[in-house]
């Protein structure tokens, strides 16, 4: 899938839209946000996810671009979906 994932003041986490390669992970792997949101889209599907801090990284934040407790902005278009 491409993704740009922003806090809510609009600072870009990470953008694949504009990169060679599109990002591939498990369902499992994915943040419970995500999780949710991906099971309801198809095959070549776009769309925006607002994932709050608890359906997100909550009160641990992840590595030094995400606080804690920070919401965030998903920008998905979903290219291909791989059962395995």
């Amino acid at each position: 899938m491409n993704q740009r994932i922003l806090l809510v003041d609009g600072t870009v986490i990470k953008d694949t839209y504009h990169g060679a390669t599109t990002d591939t992970f498990s369902l499992e792997e994915a943040i419970s946000g995500l999780k949710e949101g991906l099971q309801l889209m198809k095959e070549g599907g776009k769309t925006r996810f607002v994932v709050p801090p608890d359906l997100a990284w909550g009160n641990r934040g992840a590595g030094s671009k995400i606080g804690p407790n920070a919401a965030l902005i998903f920008d998905i278009r979903l290219e291909k979906v791989i059962d395995r």
